[in-house]
């Protein structure tokens, strides 16, 4: 048995905090030990207490005085569109066929896909993300990659190869079937192998025919415990293609609907413009709005309603994710920074405290994963990051006057990045001083 006592203040969310007050939202510890043993918690609590019940031969590591929390989760993005990050174009459609369509054609490529496979997980680790929920492209060798890299690392995550039959350039398309046979097979090899989960993923209706929708349909049906991920109601233009495509439909969200894919596994990138029906069929599914606030700023797609969703008397549960390529920055701390600024365009708020429950715990229940990620209870994976609120002058400077734990949450989240995180263990083991710069 290998095990080791993470010293430093322990952070770690029980439920949503309901304001700045909410100390009962969370457990703090100031001086606190985090006991791993064989990539599992094994004990929280005061470090004295916690150093009395190990042995002489348990390994202690001081990160003091350093905040210890659960690994930050990214609920949406994806694994092909590294390099399409920072391409200027007005508009989703039009960023999506001057840049992403020609990109992802690459991944048909098994070296290329293990290539960015590595940089990809690199660059989650090096932000202080231990799991994600990731599109690959139409071609099964990205997912094969994708989910080999993955277990190499030991890393939870979930990720789907890409159904598309149709508006893509012919390199990018499958067929209903063989996008059916291809899905079935990733499961097949890549569910539940080390720690990975396969998601059923057709891209956006636009992109596939009432045929393969079908197949979806029928694949989510066949492995109901599987999770569904696709795009729902990004940008207007979208909206209307879609519903020109799908006439019978009453909206956008009906045709998911029509083909059985709400649900409570079910993950919705983005739900910028949903109507109030929709909403309630979100709501009543227990589907999930996935809120990607640097790529809506970035493509202009617009605000998306946090409060105004899951606030609602039919709540609709929400979700937070970066969209990389969309979006704009790997890090979950960037990614609510501009959140927080997407809500107060709104006259909306978000604190520190939600913000940090946010991207641990709360996308860990979206995800259905609480019992295992986002948090540092006993019997979690021991998926852990280690914040320094100090990694840079200009922060070290505004600490001298910060007073309490959300101040400093709030400074992390405004200033901080990759700098941030000092280290980042994946099932125990400490991952980001290895990864080269």
């Amino acid at each position: 048995m290998t095990s080791k006592l993470l010293r430093g203040r322990l952070l770690s969310f029980k439920r949503e905090p309901e304001g700045l007050s909410d100390s009962g939202s969370y457990l703090y510890i100031e001086d606190g030990g985090l006991l791993i043993e064989n990539g599992i918690v094994a004990g929280i609590g005061e470090f004295s207490d916690v150093q009395a019940t190990v042995g002489a031969v348990t390994e202690i590591i001081d990160h003091r005085p350093n905040l210890i929390m659960p690994g930050f989760i990214d609920t949406h993005l994806h694994f092909p569109q590294m390099q399409v990050v920072g391409s200027y174009a007005g508009s989703l459609l039009e960023w999506l066929n001057t840049y992403t369509f020609v990109e992802e054609q690459r991944f048909a490529d098994a070296d290329h896909s293990a290539r960015i496979a590595v940089k990809f997980f690199d660059e989650l680790i090096r932000h202080g993300t231990t799991t994600a929920v990731a599109y690959c492209s139409v071609h099964k060798v990205s997912a094969d990659m994708f989910f080999a890299e993955a277990q190499r690392r030991n890393m939870l995550m979930l990720g789907g190869k890409v159904m598309m039959d149709r508006n893509a350039p012919e390199a990018l398309r499958d067929t209903p079937q063989s996008g059916y046979d291809d899905t079935k097979q990733v499961i097949s090899d890549w569910h539940g192998k080390g720690r990975n989960h396969v998601v059923i993923t057709p891209r956006f209706a636009i992109t596939s025919s009432p045929e393969q929708m079908e197949m979806a349909g029928a694949l989510a049906q066949e492995f109901p415990h599987l999770h569904v991920q696709t795009h729902l109601s990004e940008n207007h233009a979208e909206i209307d293609f879609t519903c020109e495509l799908y006439p019978q439909a009453k909206d956008y969200t009906d045709v998911y609907a029509h083909y059985g894919l709400l649900g409570p596994k079910s993950l919705f990138g983005h739900c910028i413009h949903l109507s109030d029906r929709e909403a309630d069929a979100m709501s009543e599914s227990g589907s999930v709005a996935v809120f990607c606030p640097t790529s809506n700023l970035f493509l202009g797609s617009g605000l998306f309603g946090l409060k105004r969703l899951s606030k609602r008397d039919k709540a609709v549960r929400v979700a937070v994710a970066t969209d990389i390529g969309g979006g704009t920055s790997y890090s979950m701390l960037r990614t609510l920074d501009e959140g927080y600024k997407v809500l107060q365009l709104q006259g909306e708020r978000m604190t520190p405290l939600e913000s940090f429950y946010r991207m641990t715990l709360g996308n860990a229940e979206a995800l259905g994963l609480a019992g295992k990620i986002g948090t540092l209870d006993v019997g979690s994976d021991a998926d852990v990051v280690v914040l320094n609120s100090r990694a840079t002058p200009a922060t070290a400077l505004k600490m001298e006057v910060v007073k309490t734990l959300a101040e400093e949450l709030f400074l992390m989240q405004t200033m901080g990045d990759d700098r941030t995180i000092a280290e980042t263990y994946v099932a125990g083991k400490a991952v980001k001083r290895g990864i080269a710069l």
